[in-house]
Formats: structure tokens, C-alpha cells, sequence
């Protein structure tokens, strides 16, 4: 009996010591979780305040003055950035809309609009990886200015890799580096375009040559320690602009 009585008491004590340790294994587990998360950065675009319209310069298309859209200038704004923490090896940039509608049947047609509630997915505008660590800033008008016919190159360049960016699901042509907002002329809904930085522990990823902008964000999460952001709006829709 008492044999028994003892046995049932170290195997409560030693219940309890387990459960004190897998508490204190994912306390600690979470801190360090918490210590793991990414930094932030500071992103700073020229001519562009948080949540403020993105002037027309930096657009794909402009409204025309009659209710629809004409080309724009599609320069690409600076961006710079600072406070990436120690161990940062490369950047990626990343320019997204939220905001564009699932389906485009409606888009731009006339005597139809795009409801506010509408469904929506991301649209990439912007998808630059291995960025050399020394590079900070990209000035205005390196990456693009105007609107080639059939696009510009997907690629190396001096400041990163240019992947193509979804304007190639919607013209034909070789679509890299920077493309501005372009959203529907009769689109209800304002479009949030956020510009990405993120600080990388690797020096660079491995991309294929069909990747896109969500094919980059897999690739680069895994090796995010730091990230920042910039969101401008922009519309065509005049009802909206006044």
C-alpha cells in the first residue's frame, strides 16, 4: 500500500515537472519566434506620402480628360531605404496593387463599372531581387521611362534582376522592371500600390525565367530579416478624383 501511494506520487511530481518544462520549452519557443521576426526598414519614395495619391508621372496610364485613359510618362519614382540589420546580404524590391479586379471582362468598357466590392487579387508592378547590399537607392527614371512598345527586358541589371512584372498576362511583350499603375477607367474601388523593400540573409535567389511576382515572395520569405513599405493610391475613375 504504501509502495503504491509513493508510486502515484512521483508519478504526479513528474507529470507536473514535464508539464512545467513543455511550458517553459514553448515559452521559449515563442521568444524566440518573437526575436526572429524581421526587422523594419525604412523606405522612403520620392514624391509619394503614405497613403497620398502617386502622381501621374509615375503611371502607366492617366485619365484623358473625358472619362477614359491615355498613355503616361511610367517613370519609375526613387526609392531608397535604410536600417537593415547586420547579416544582410541582398534586397528585394516589390511593387504591388491589391486592388485589381479578379476578372478584367468588365474592365475599361463602356456603359459598365467595376463595383467597390468586386472581387480582387494582386497585381505586380514591380519585381526586382538580388540587389547587391551596397545598393540603398534606385533614382527616378532608372528602371523605366515611358512605354515601349512590347515591353522591356526581363534581366540583370547594375542595381538587381529585373523579373517580369503582370503586365505580361495582360499585353504581349517582354514586361521587366518598373510598369506604374494603369487601374480601370471605371473602376469604383481605389487602388492601393505598395512599394516592398525587403533586407535578405542570402545573397541572392534562384529564379526561373517564367517566375513572377508571387513566385519571388515564395522564393524570398524564407530569407526575409527585414522589410519595409511605402503605399500610394491612385485612380482614373473620375468620380473618384473629385
Amino acid at each position: 500500500s504504501d509502495i503504491y501511494v509513493n508510486t502515484a506520487t512521483l508519478t504526479k511530481e513528474s507529470i507536473m515537472k514535464k508539464s512545467v518544462l513543455l511550458q517553459s520549452i514553448a515559452v521559449s519557443l515563442l521568444a524566440g519566434k518573437a526575436l526572429a521576426a524581421p526587422a523594419s526598414l525604412t523606405v522612403n519614395v520620392k514624391g509619394i506620402e503614405e497613403g497620398k495619391p502617386i502622381p501621374a508621372q509615375f503611371a502607366y496610364c492617366v485619365p484623358d480628360g473625358r472619362g477614359k485613359s491615355k498613355g503616361g510618362s511610367n517613370i519609375n519614382p526613387e526609392i531608397s531605404w535604410s536600417g537593415a540589420p547586420e547579416g544582410v546580404k541582398s534586397y528585394a524590391l516589390i511593387m504591388v496593387d491589391t486592388e485589381v479586379p479578379a476578372k478584367f471582362d468588365d474592365a475599361n468598357q463602356e456603359g459598365k463599372t467595376i463595383a467597390a466590392d468586386f472581387p480582387r487579387q494582386d497585381f505586380y508592378h514591380w519585381v526586382l531581387v538580388n540587389v547587391p547590399s551596397s545598393v540603398t537607392k534606385i533614382a527616378e527614371g532608372q528602371d523605366s521611362k515611358g512605354t515601349p512598345e512590347g515591353g522591356k527586358p526581363v534581366g540583370k541589371t547594375a542595381y538587381g534582376m529585373n523579373v517580369k512584372n503582370d503586365y505580361a498576362k495582360v499585353y504581349p511583350g517582354s514586361f521587366g522592371g518598373y510598369d506604374g499603375p494603369c487601374p480601370p477607367w471605371n473602376d469604383l474601388r481605389m487602388h492601393q500600390y505598395h512599394f516592398n523593400v525587403y533586407a535578405l540573409n542570402v545573397e541572392s535567389v534562384s529564379i526561373a525565367d517564367t517566375a513572377g511576382g508571387a513566385d519571388v515572395m515564395k522564393a524570398i520569405t524564407p530569407h526575409i530579416i527585414a522589410q519595409g513599405k511605402i503605399t500610394g493610391t491612385y485612380t482614373q475613375n473620375v468620380s473618384l478624383l473629385k
